[in-house]
C-alpha cells in the first residue's frame, strides 16, 4: 500500500505533525547507537503521535528470526521472550506483513483473521490497527505495529506517518543492528582471547579449569558457572569445577555425577551441542539437574559442549545471568570456550598424568630395596638411588663421575662389546661382583635394559645382592655332599647285609617275608640312585666326561622302568602305557645313568599325576637321535617354572605336600647334556606335561 498525499488544512497539519515527530525521531536517532534503547524511543514517540495504547517493532536478522524487539502497553515496556516473538511472526499480523512484505491498516480488528487474538481483548473491545514493514534498500529488516482503542481510527495519514516513521527508523536500526553484532563479535572474540591466554597460562589441571570458569563469569556476567567432564567407563558426567559469586559451590558440586543423556548436562552431553533453557523450571530435562544446585533456584541456563578432536570431552554451564536473561551471543561465547577448553584440558590432564607416573617412577626409584643405576649408553653413571649409596659406599658425586664397569665386572658376552646388544630394548641378565668404595666384593644378580626418559635412550642398571643365595646354595652343596658320603658306605653294608639275611634265613619263601624283603630291596636301590645321581652331579658339573659306554636297545630300558614304577602307578590306580615302534636301533650310552634318567621322569609324572590319571612312555627316531619321552595327565608344569626347571633345587611344582629336594630333574639335564643330547618339557593342550630328551645315534 502506497503513501498518499493530502493537501486539505486538517492534511497540513497532519504533515507538519508529521515532520515534528520524524525530527524528534532523528535526533533520537542520533542520540545513541544501543538498538534496544532506539527501538524503546521511535516506539513511545510513534505511539503517542497516533494515541496507540500499544505497539512493538521486531527488527530480524540476516535469517529471518527476530534479532531485537520492544513492545509497549500503556506506556510501559513489556519483557518477553523470543519465544513469544517467533509465536507473533508465525501467526499474528506482523508475520504476514514480514510474509507478503506489505503494509496492512485493519479498521476492525474484531473481523480480520490476520489479527492474533490476546486474553485482554475480550475485556477491551474492538481496535483498529496499522502494521507496516521496515525496509532498507528493498530489504525487509523488520516490522512496526501500533494499535489504537478504537475501531475506524486510524486512516490514511496515519499509514503514511508510519511509513515515515519506518523509512527513518530503518537506516538507523539497521546501522544500530549492525553496531550490536560488531559489538557482540568483539566482546566473543576478547573473551576467547581472555580465555585462551588464561588458560594457557598453566598446565596444573585443577588451575586450568578454575581459570576457564573465571573468564566464562565474566565474560557471561552470570551468577555461577559449573564444568564436568565424561567418564568414558562409566557412562556419566563428573562435575570437576564449579564457582558461585557468594557460596562455595565447588565443595558442594564437584564429585557429584550425572548419567550421559539424563539431565540438561547430560542432554549436552549426549547430542553434542549447546542450548539456552530461558526457564528451567518448565523443562523436562533440568528436573534431574534441579538435584544437582539444591541451594540454587536456576531461572537461565546455557550449557555448551567441551569437544576434543572425535569426541564430547565434557560439559559447561553459565547459570543465573545478572541481566535476567542471557545475550544472544551467551551460546556462541561458551561454546567457543568449551572448544578452546577442550584441548588445554587434554593437555593437563596428560601432563597431571605424567606428574604422576615420573611421581610413582621416582618413588620406585628412591624407595627400592635394590641397587638402581642409570647410564648413557656408553655406561657412563648419570643417576643413582639411594639403595646404591647405601650398598656401594661411594659418594653421590663420585659415583656420577665414574662408568658402570669401575664397580662392578661387566658380562661383555651378555651385552655385547661397547653395550651393543643393549640396543635393542631387550633385557639382560649375570651375575658378578660389586667393589665397593672400602674395597668390599658383594656377590650380585645384574639385569640391564635400556629405557625412555624424556625422550632419552639410558641404559638401568639394577643390582641385586646374592650373598645370601650364594650362602644358601653353598649350604646346599655341602648338604649333598655330606649325604652322598655318608650314606656310600651304609648303604652298601645294608643291601650286603639284606642280601646274607636273604639267603640264611629259614622260610623266606614265605609270601609276607618275601614282600618284606622286595620292600627292604626297592627302598635300597631307591638311595642307592639317588646316590648315584649326587655323584655324577658332582663329576658331571666338574666336566668329566661318560665314560661307561655300552651298545644296548633303548625298549629294555622302557619296559625296565616300567617295571620299577608299576607298584607305585598301581598304587594310585593309574594306568601306565608304552608306546615304542618297531625297528628301534640300539645306542651307545652309559646305560645306568639313562635308565635312572628315564626312572626319573617317570617317578615325576606318577607323583604329580592324580589318581586314576594316566602315564604314557614313548619312544622314536628324528634327525639320527633317539626320542624318549614321558607325558602324565597332571596339572603341568607353571610357565614360570619352565625356563629353569632343570636347575639345582628347583621344584617342579611349589606344592608343600609333595616332597622333593630339586636334584632329580638337574640330574636328568647333565645326564642328557652329557651324552651329547637335549631334555625340555611342555605343557599339552589337553592338559599334562611332556618332558622329553635325546640321545644321539652312534655311526
Amino acid at each position: 500500500m502506497g503513501k498518499i498525499i493530502n493537501n486539505t488544512p486538517s492534511g497540513i497539519e497532519n504533515q507538519k505533525a508529521s515532520l515534528e515527530l520524524l525530527y524528534r525521531i532523528s535526533r533520537e536517532i542520533a542520540s545513541t547507537l544501543d538498538l534496544a534503547e532506539l527501538l524503546k524511543k521511535v516506539l513511545s514517540l510513534a505511539s503517542n503521535a497516533i494515541g496507540a495504547i500499544r505497539g512493538s517493532i521486531i527488527i530480524l536478522d540476516e535469517s529471518g528470526n527476530p534479532y531485537e524487539s520492544a513492545i509497549i502497553v500503556r506506556d510501559q515496556l513489556i519483557t518477553h521472550t523470543n519465544e513469544q516473538l517467533q509465536a507473533t511472526l508465525k501467526e499474528g499480523l506482523a508475520g504476514w506483513v514480514v510474509k507478503h512484505r506489505d503494509s496492512v491498516v485493519i479498521p476492525d480488528t474484531s473481523v480480520d483473521q490476520r489479527w492474533l487474538r490476546r486474553p485482554d481483548d475480550e475485556e477491551t473491545g474492538q481496535k483498529s490497527v496499522i502494521a507496516v514493514p521496515i525496509m532498507v534498500r528493498n530489504d525487509l529488516i523488520g516490522v512496526i505495529t501500533l494499535v489504537h482503542p478504537q475501531p475506524n481510527y486510524l486512516q490514511t495519514s496515519h499509514l503514511n506517518l508510519v511509513h515515515a516513521v519506518a523509512d527513518q527508523a530503518g537506516v538507523a536500526a539497521l546501522n544500530a543492528r549492525l553496531f550490536g553484532e560488531s559489538q557482540r563479535q568483539a566482546r566473543v572474540m576478547t573473551a576467547l582471547a581472555n580465555s585462551a591466554l588464561a588458560m594457557s597460562s598453566t598446565l596444573e589441571l585443577e588451575v586450568v579449569l578454575q581459570n576457564i570458569l573465571k573468564e566464562i563469569q565474566d565474560a557471561l556476567q552470570v551468577e555461577s558457572v559449573a564444568l564436568s567432564l565424561i567418564d568414558t567407563e562409566g557412562g556419566y558426567l563428573e562435575y570437576k569445577a564449579a564457582i558461585h559469586e557468594s557460596m562455595d559451590l565447588h565443595s558442594k558440586l564437584v564429585g557429584k555425577k550425572i548419567m550421559i543423556g539424563h539431565g540438561f548436562a547430560g542432554w549436552v552431553a549426549e547430542k553434542g551441542e549447546g542450548e539456552i533453557v530461558s526457564n528451567p523450571a518448565q523443562d523436562p530435562r533440568f528436573l534431574q539437574t534441579n538435584k544437582v544446585y539444591p541451594e540454587m533456584s536456576p531461572f537461565g541456563i546455557v550449557a555448551a559442549p567441551i569437544f576434543v578432536p572425535g569426541r564430547v570431552l565434557g560439559v559447561l554451564e553459565a547459570i543465573n545471568p545478572y541481566a535476567g536473561q542471557f545475550e544472544p551471543d551467551a551460546l556462541p561465547v561458551l561454546s567457543g570456550i568449551g572448544s578452546l577448553a577442550g584441548s588445554f584440558i587434554q593437555n593437563a590432564q596428560l601432563y597431571e598424568d605424567l606428574q604422576n607416573t615420573h611421581s610413582r617412577y621416582y618413588d620406585l626409584f628412591e624407595n627400592s630395596i635394590d641397587p638402581i643405576i642409570i647410564t648413557d649408553l656408553e655406561g657412563n653413571i648419570l643417576e643413582t638411588n639411594n639403595r646404591t649409596l647405601q650398598t656401594s659406599k661411594y659418594s653421590e658425586d663420585k659415583l656420577k663421575s665414574m662408568a658402570i664397569s669401575d664397580i662392578h665386572q661387566v658380562n661383555w658376552d651378555v651385552i655385547g662389546t661397547a653395550y651393543k646388544d643393549l640396543e635393542q630394548e631387550i633385557s639382560s641378565a649375570y651375575e658378578s661382583t660389586l667393589v665397593t668404595a672400602e674395597g668390599g666384593e658383594i656377590p650380585i644378580q645384574v639385569n640391564v635394559h635400556q629405557i625412555q626418559i624424556a625422550g632419552e635412550s639410558r641404559l638401568q642398571w639394577i643390582f641385586r645382592d646374592i650373598t645370601e643365595r650364594r650362602n644358601l646354595d653353598q649350604l646346599r652343596e655341602d648338604l649333598t655332599s655330606m649325604i652322598f658320603h655318608d650314606l656310600r658306605s651304609p648303604l652298601s653294608n645294608v643291601i650286603s647285609s639284606l642280601d646274607v639275611i636273604q639267603a640264611s634265613l629259614p622260610g623266606t619263601d614265605d609270601p609276607e617275608i618275601q614282600s618284606l624283603f622286595e620292600i627292604a630291596n626297592r627302598s635300597t636301590i631307591r638311595i642307592q640312585r639317588l646316590t648315584k645321581s649326587l655323584l655324577d652331579i658332582n663329576r658331571l658339573e666338574s666336566g668329566q666326561s661318560i665314560t661307561n659306554l655300552e651298545t644296548f636297545q633303548p625298549e629294555e630300558l622302557i619296559n625296565y622302568a616300567r617295571q620299577e614304577m608299576i607298584t607305585q602307578a598301581t598304587a594310585k590306580k593309574q594306568e601306565v602305557t608304552i608306546n615304542i615302534p618297531d625297528n628301534i636301533p640300539h645306542i651307545n650310552a652309559d646305560r645306568n645313568m639313562i635308565e635312572r634318567v628315564l626312572i626319573n621322569l617317570v617317578q615325576n609324572a606318577i607323583k604329580y599325576t592324580p589318581s586314576q590319571g594316566k602315564v604314557e612312555i614313548g619312544l622314536g627316531v628324528l634327525d639320527q637321535e633317539i626320542q624318549i619321552w614321558v607325558q602324565d595327565s597332571g596339572p603341568g608344569v607353571d610357565p614360570a617354572y619352565i625356563d629353569r626347571i632343570f636347575d639345582k633345587f628347583t621344584r617342579i611344582h611349589p606344592d608343600e605336600r609333595i616332597k622333593g629336594l630339586g636334584l632329580g630333574l638337574a640330574f636328568c639335564r647333565l645326564a642328557v647334556e652329557g651324552h651329547g643330547g637335549r631334555i625340555w618339557v611342555e605343557n599339552l593342550a589337553g592338559g599334562g606335561a611332556k618332558f622329553t630328551f635325546t640321545i644321539p645315534l652312534k655311526g
